[in-house]
């Protein structure tokens, strides 16, 4: 097929090359010249403007930051969708919320495009394998058409039901997973500032409700090992989390937990660490509280 790709960032950027993998005409864009050229580099066509990456798709994939980024790169003035045929088929993979992406299919269907929604899971390591969980909302036909290059990124596929509806389950197990990460942070260095080791903590919460995916995969690869190099960074966490305190307000309820893990995201960013991955929650529990929660053996 020929597919268009905006937005090649940590996620989006091994998803195309895995587009290209896969054997479709793959033209992109993105507003750094390094990004693009790595897909370039591996057989791409690269698109100077969002028309042109538009007309050259039949399928077009956008993966970006914010909504309104995923608004502007296809609705705007000179957004892609001006040059795309009718017929064709856009697919929002980024993190948006479901109204903003229903008001882009709306838009889209007017014009005789198709809008599907597969926001996706997992982590950086499993976009470049291909293995990403896709969460997707859309008409079963329009979702079926697209499924040869959705199958190129992801190889857990779950239909979350109508347009917007992959979007609402990206936001709400991004909620759940972000609190829990800001969850863990908190209760690791209290125990360790009252003068538990890591590794009871973490001897005894294995036998508890307490366990959970963070304490058992996400922490040991990358907070543990004092590493918080860009993976999940803060600051698209706490953009995730913004859009469910903003979706649970629409809905007449106010969001305690998210909150409270909202505001420690957002003091995280401005310690200036909204850059860095998620992990950096930890190192700032740590200099608060003059504690070290990470093994000895690991060097601060």
């Amino acid at each position: 097929m020929k597919v268009g790709f905006i937005g090649l960032g940590v996620m989006g950027g091994p998803m195309a090359a895995n587009v290209l993998k896969g054997g479709h005409e793959l033209t992109v864009y993105d507003l750094n010249p390094a990004a693009v050229a790595r897909l370039t580099a591996l057989g791409a066509k690269a698109a100077s403007t969002l028309r042109e990456v538009g007309q050259a798709s039949e399928v077009l994939v956008t993966m970006l930051p914010e909504p309104q980024h995923v608004e502007g790169a296809v609705l705007g003035e000179q957004g892609a969708a001006a040059a795309m045929a009718p017929g064709s088929t856009v697919i929002d993979m980024s993190t948006i919320d479901p109204a903003t992406s229903q008001r882009i299919g709306a838009a889209l269907k007017v014009r005789g495009i198709a809008m599907v929604d597969s926001p996706v899971g997992k982590t950086s390591e499993h976009a470049v394998t291909g293995t990403l969980t896709l969460m997707i909302g859309g008409e079963a036909a329009d979702i079926e058409r697209v499924r040869p290059v959705l199958d190129c990124m992801g190889n857990q596929v779950f239909l979350c039901g109508g347009q917007g509806m992959g979007h609402a389950m990206k936001m709400t197990n991004n909620l759940l997973a972000t609190t829990i990460m800001c969850a863990n942070t908190e209760a690791l260095a209290i125990g360790a500032k009252c003068g538990l080791t890591l590794e009871t903590m973490v001897e005894v919460m294995k036998t508890t409700m307490g366990w959970n995916q963070q304490l058992a995969v996400a922490l040991p690869k990358k907070a543990f090992l004092g590493d918080d190099s860009p993976g999940f960074m803060v600051k698209l966490a706490a953009k995730d989390v913004r859009l469910a305190v903003a979706a649970a307000r629409q809905q007449g309820f106010e969001p305690l937990v998210g909150n409270g893990a909202l505001a420690t995201l957002d003091r995280a960013a401005q310690l200036g660490r909204a850059d860095r991955d998620t992990a950096a929650l930890l190192f700032l529990r740590e200099e608060e509280l003059g504690i070290r929660v990470r093994p000895a053996t690991v060097s601060a």
